[in-house]
């Protein structure tokens, strides 16, 4: 946790300290290259996608809101007798082509800004949890307003989640303009990083706009400080009407739009994964051609989402192989056609911050980082399938962030590091490395140390009390 990140402006060198007259860049930080995982050859990748450009044809979307139907149908969509739009692949195309392909999500100060697209990987939260696991009491609650804020707080500090999209639900508003309204104040009062909500109606698309507009002291077109989580479709192959609306508002308000689609494998899509690919595919390029249609070149980050059900009870299976797998291969397709992408990952089916929880949460995120996922939701704090948030869960994800990005960083190979004329000085010298003024160098350039993990003896462990990792968490 970083000092400077909780209270910005501040120098991060405490006071009387010289030892270094140039601060070092971070080990890691957001925007690190990922894309060097490619779960799909690019045969099977364009398979896929073709899979997903011949459903949109064929199938084509239901309940398409008349006035997404008319700016659709103007740009060449075909609306079938059967009530069904059909997009032919020469109009998904073109449509597509128009969204940009690296577009920014503004934070509250320009320096949190991130540029997505393009492989950059960073790290946030999300979701709809609707309960919180209380640190002080040890039991699950139902979330609240000052559950967001205070959550807000803890991401502000970690220096390794990178935006802070709404995770948990406010269930103590009594209705729901006061929810989206509280909502989006909790998440800008509490963090200086870029924040995302959804909206329960258009109307208060508008006042949350110019509430940041007010916090930020520009107009929100030039400086939209918000982004819309918008789910634009029902599973299989439908426009979600109420989500349609509020997208629509939030694309006339210049707000950046955060797509999402999320067939759960074996219900609400096919269970093969291809075919959950190929269907969750088709979704997101329908939801960037109708954003496209009403406003051409609208900022659009599809959330490929392929949620995968344990088929034995149909319940969603957030930690699965399966899930972690199919979400980096989403991440690849969306890449492949030069879009921008979000992917869910740290979706642990654990109940608490326990081995389960890490072991479901390091595999899903290491691998959509290494996809090069360009936002990854949900990838710290949740708990239980996503029906739960923890503050102490937040704090542990972060190291476990820190880690992972450090392997996306990756290994830097050139004629300094590969060190042949320090090894000869070393093995005709000293005899070891300890005191190379290498070492000492990239110590602090190379080597990422993490906040919370225990790296004492066991002696030393045991006389500070033998805590554990949920002991420092709540202690932080």
């Amino acid at each position: 946790m970083n000092e400077q990140a909780a209270r910005p402006g501040r120098s991060n060198r405490r006071r009387g300290d010289r030892s270094e007259a140039v601060a070092l860049p971070p080990v890691v930080g957001p925007g690190l290259s990922g894309g060097a995982l490619k779960p799909l050859s690019e045969t099977e990748a364009d398979a896929v996608i073709g899979a997903a450009f011949d459903l949109l044809e064929r199938v084509g979307m239901a309940d398409t809101l008349e006035s997404g139907q008319t700016a659709l149908v103007a740009h060449g969509a075909v609306l079938g007798d059967d009530g069904r739009l059909r997009l032919p692949r020469v109009v998904v195309e073109k449509l597509i082509a128009m969204a940009p392909s690296d577009p920014t999500v503004f934070g509250y100060l320009q320096e949190r800004d991130l540029q997505v697209g393009r492989a950059r990987v960073h790290l946030g939260v999300g979701g709809a949890a609707v309960q919180v696991l209380d640190g002080a009491t040890g039991h699950f609650r139902d979330s609240t307003a000052l559950d967001l804020f205070d959550l807000a707080r803890v991401v502000e500090a970690c220096d390794n989640i990178h935006y802070y999209l709404r995770p948990t639900v406010a269930r103590d508003m009594p209705d729901h303009r006061t929810l989206d309204i509280n909502t989006a104040y909790a998440c800008l009062a509490g963090t200086t990083k870029p924040i995302g909500t959804s909206f329960t109606a258009p109307e208060t698309v508008d006042e949350v706009a110019d509430l940041v507009a007010i916090a930020t002291g520009c107009a929100f077109e030039a400086r939209p400080a918000c982004f819309i989580a918008a789910v634009h479709v029902v599973p299989p192959m439908r426009f979600a009407s109420d989500g349609c609306l509020v997208m629509e508002r939030a694309v006339a308000r210049g707000m950046p739009v955060q797509i999402c689609s999320a067939g759960q494998a074996g219900a609400t899509s096919p269970a093969a994964l291809a075919g959950a690919l190929a269907q969750g595919l088709a979704e997101c390029l329908a939801g960037i051609c109708y954003v496209n249609a009403i406003r051409p070149g609208h900022p659009v980050i599809s959330a490929l989402m392929p949620f995968v059900s344990d088929l034995r009870t149909g319940a969603m299976t957030g930690g699965s192989g399966e899930c972690a797998i199919a979400s980096a291969a989403a991440v690849q397709l969306l890449a492949r056609l030069n879009l921008p992408s979000t992917a869910c990952a740290g979706m642990t089916d654990a109940k608490l911050p326990d081995s389960q929880s890490g072991s479901e949460k390091a595999m899903s995120v290491a691998l959509t980082a290494h996809a090069g996922a360009n936002m990854v939701n949900l990838s710290a704090g949740m708990l239980g399938s996503i029906m739960a948030a923890s503050a102490e869960a937040f704090v542990i994800d972060n190291d476990m962030h820190g880690a992972i990005l450090r392997t996306v960083r990756g290994i830097e190979v050139d004629s300094e590091r590969l060190s042949v004329d320090i090894i000869d000085a070393v093995v005709h010298g000293e005899g070891h490395f300890l005191g190379t003024e290498q070492t000492m160098r990239l110590m602090k350039w190379d080597y990422l140390y993490p906040d919370l993990g225990d790296r004492q003896s066991i002696a030393d462990w045991s006389q500070a009390g033998e805590p554990s990792l949920w002991d420092r968490a709540h202690q932080r």
